[in-house]
């Protein structure tokens, strides 16, 4: 890169618009609907203990170690893991591989989010008639004749409208652009959620999920249970997809790496658990069985909404607080990609965001109708003659969450520690902040043996073994 693009290189305005920034990033959609579903087949309150001591040894560690990489090299993620050793500069594409791959249906889910704000507002009464049916038509598929059609407005309209807010906040820049549009999202994001917690927690018979939530029962404690809050712990905070390299690239060098750790892991943990405490109260009061993913956000929480007074405001509020969630990760993950791009390729920021986005949208399209039942004739695909196509969606999560993304968090954790030395880390990391002695030698054995050890169980149990830990 050349020496006129690093002078005018990106950075924070300031230090709270990059932990704001860095938060929404690990605030998803993964924190909202999937966290809580979780938490509750996983014994409510033991696996949030076990949750957060992970995230204190684990994900803290990997987070640092990736923030610190960013910031002392000054470039995103390829150019990063080539200045610190050039052989490895191909590993440094797996987490912008990842981010693209994961855009190509974060896109579409955002898309849904927006669709179903516009449903509660101007069509509630059909979505509570019948969720399923509601949802499934949104995703090309009459329950009622049992035909697929098109689905214009769920894989086209508002999949292009989300898509293009994302370009327009990316296209900005980062102090613009990203920065900016946190410090006004993740408030209210922040509110919201806390506006549905308490309105959860009051309704009639949320008090057994509450207390499901609070008092732990260590004989619900397995290893099952440190398996799947491992796997959550590091998918949540973002690890593993190049956005906090890139991130941390964009970072002043008086900025205290470690403290700012410290205050986005636990801004993002209590996230999720704040969503933990609204979705599972409410599930109680109304007697649905807590869920994950799309099928329970969409479909299962109707059902909630509809039993609940006021419930179409609440409903709203709901997914408004989705669409903040998927927006802010939305950008962190199309910003890793265009900034491998504008500066591996000199390619110029709008040109890079227009051009990925147009590539990701029309791949993208294809996440939706493959949601339709793999036993239906497509508008494409004749599904009943043995085409897989449906299994689309499933092949690109299983992809990212189960081999890129903690591989790629794997590299990071062998690239600081091994090869580029954890000594030169430390010495990145305290200049100009606060890194007591005890605390480095404890976190150089954690990203020397510990987090390297558990990204490794997450690929064996993910991968070879078929289980999601996520």
């Amino acid at each position: 890169m050349s020496n006129h693009n690093q002078s005018i290189r990106a950075q924070w305005s300031s230090n709270i618009g990059f932990i704001l920034a860095a938060v929404g990033s690990t605030v998803g959609l993964g924190n909202i609907w999937k966290f809580p579903g979780k938490a509750y087949e996983n014994g409510g309150a033991v696996f949030l203990i076990i949750y957060l001591v992970i995230i204190a040894v684990i994900g803290a560690t990997v987070m640092l170690a990736e923030f610190t990489i960013g910031r002392h090299t000054k470039k995103e993620t390829v150019g990063a893991y080539r200045q610190l050793r050039p052989q490895w500069a191909s590993l440094g594409f797996l987490g912008v591989v990842a981010c693209f791959i994961v855009l190509c249906y974060y896109f579409q889910v955002g898309g849904w989010v927006l669709y179903y704000i516009y449903s509660y507002i101007f069509k509630s009464a059909e979505v509570f008639t019948d969720p399923s049916f509601y949802f499934n038509y949104m995703l090309g598929f009459n329950e009622a004749t049992g035909t697929a059609f098109f689905p214009w407005a769920g894989a086209i309209i508002f999949p292009l409208i989300f898509i293009s807010l994302t370009v327009i906040i990316v296209i900005r820049g980062v102090e613009k652009g990203i920065e900016k549009f946190n410090t006004i999202g993740m408030p209210a994001l922040f509110a919201i959620l806390v506006i549905l917690m308490i309105r959860a927690v009051t309704l009639p018979g949320a008090g057994e999920g509450l207390h499901y939530m609070l008092i732990p029962d260590f004989s619900r404690l397995t290893g099952e249970t440190f398996l799947v809050a491992l796997g959550q712990a590091f998918f949540s905070l973002s690890l593993g997809m190049a956005i906090m390299i890139t991130y941390g690239s964009y970072l002043r060098k008086e900025e205290n790496l470690a403290k700012n750790t410290a205050l986005i892991c636990g801004f993002g943990t209590l996230t999720a658990f704040l969503a933990g405490f609204m979705i599972i109260p409410a599930v109680y009061a109304a007697g649905v069985a807590p869920g994950k993913g799309s099928g329970f956000a969409f479909v299962s929480l109707a059902t909630v909404f509809q039993h609940m007074s006021a419930g179409v405001f609440f409903g709203i509020l709901f997914y408004v607080l989705l669409f903040f969630a998927a927006i802010t990760s939305s950008m962190s993950l199309l910003e890793s990609v265009v900034a491998a791009f504008t500066e591996r390729m000199n390619i110029g920021r709008k040109k890079a965001a227009i051009g990925l986005a147009v590539i990701m949208f029309a791949i993208s399209i294809f996440y939706t109708v493959s949601q339709v039942s793999v036993d239906i004739r497509g508008i494409w695909f004749d599904f009943a003659n043995g085409l897989s196509f449906p299994t689309l969606g499933d092949f690109m999560e299983l992809l990212t969450d189960r081999l890129l993304i903690p591989l790629y968090g794997l590299t990071a954790c062998l690239l600081l520690a091994w090869v580029w030395g954890a000594k030169n880390g430390v010495d990145e990391i305290r200049q100009r902040g606060k890194f007591p002695f005890k605390l480095a030698e404890g976190w150089v054995f954690l990203v020397k043996f510990i987090a390297p050890a558990a990204i490794i169980i997450i690929i064996i149990f993910g991968l070879f073994l078929g289980r999601a830990l996520t």
